[in-house]
């Protein structure tokens, strides 16, 4: 158990050395997109009327994936729909918003289809350039942007208006996500991650966790140090294309909260307190930074963004619940455009 604990703590520590910031770059345009296939809804499994579990095939995966979906309180009309990526573990592994948060009861009178997908471990929800030994084939920017959302909109009787939030992991690839198909997303909200991909520092962090956590290699990701991919799927590079967008940008210090208190009711499931307080603490200490990073780019090129830096927070669940409530109002904003 110690050598992980150790590996935690080095990849944290290696963000806290300092995250440099990008000045400025050239961006690199998105691949032109090409005519390739939707999904096919393979089965619905209606658990009630607020949760369904959506089962989609991906053609560019060849796998069904799941989809967990909170209702709107009203479905008498169209709803706009809300998507949540997970973290490094993509949900499979317990961890993800329906079972670590009060998300169900959170949206039990709004009137949003609130889309969870469950998979993608250690993916950064992108297309890989080829399969992986270890980590399969990953082609999540073309389902999660091409192939899910008319077949899902069609199973919802959703209205086409979307919005995207992840945490973690997938708090910079929410951003990339809305930066490689404009137009798809209204607003974005990113919690406690890195918007940063290629600078030396967090190349070498997301090389790190990809590696030393599932074994799998980046190089088939976005290929080797130099390959364009790094710097096109860079949203702090890329940060003039989220302009229009509603933006939220949350982050804690890494200092120990209300949630690391004695007494505290932490999810079924948490890691040890001392874990959640230092390693966690680390951890959103790293982000943090990248989080301010993107901010003040943002600010330079005059893209308002909502934020929220809370004093007290590590990189944990609870946190990323009340990130959730702040972001609300950004998000129903981006959902309710006309």
């Amino acid at each position: 158990m110690k050598a992980p604990r150790l590996t935690a703590l080095a990849l944290a520590a290696g963000l806290l050395l300092g995250i440099p910031t990008v000045a400025s770059a050239q961006p690199v345009a998105p691949t032109d997109q090409v005519h390739r296939p939707v999904g096919t809804v393979e089965s619905i499994d209606k658990i009630d009327d607020t949760r369904w579990d959506v089962f989609v095939r991906s053609p560019s995966m060849d796998t069904v994936v799941k989809i967990q979906v909170i209702r709107p309180s009203d479905t008498s009309v169209p709803r706009p729909t809300l998507y949540m990526l997970n973290g490094a573990g993509a949900g499979v592994d317990g961890a993800n918003w329906l079972a670590k948060t009060d998300i169900v009861d959170f949206f039990a009178d709004k009137n949003v289809n609130v889309a969870m997908p469950v998979g993608g471990y250690l993916s950064y929800y992108t297309d890989w350039e080829r399969d992986d030994p270890k980590l399969g084939r990953n082609k999540w920017q073309t389902f999660l942007t091409h192939e899910l959302p008319p077949v899902l909109d069609e199973a919802l009787r959703a209205d086409g208006v979307n919005a995207i939030g992840g945490l973690s992991m997938s708090a910079g690839s929410v951003l990339d996500l809305a930066i490689q198909a404009p137009g798809l997303y209204r607003g974005v909200a990113s919690y406690s991650g890195c918007a940063q991909t290629s600078d030396p520092v967090t190349r070498s962090f997301i090389r790190a966790l990809v590696q030393l956590r599932g074994g799998g290699n980046t190089d088939n990701m976005w290929g080797p140090d130099g390959d364009p991919q790094w710097v096109e799927h860079d949203p702090l590079v890329n940060a003039e294309k989220l302009r229009g967008l509603e933006l939220f940008v949350s982050n804690a210090s890494g200092l120990p909260g209300q949630y690391e208190m004695p007494g505290n009711v932490r999810p079924a499931g948490s890691p040890p307190l001392v874990d959640q307080a230092v390693l966690g603490g680390l951890i959103e200490a790293g982000a943090n930074v990248c989080a301010h990073n993107l901010v003040n780019r943002l600010g330079e090129l005059g893209i308002p963004v909502t934020t929220n830096f809370p004093a007290a927070g590590t990189h944990s669940w609870q946190y990323w619940q009340d990130a959730l409530r702040a972001s609300w109002p950004t998000l129903e904003r981006a959902l309710s455009q006309l």
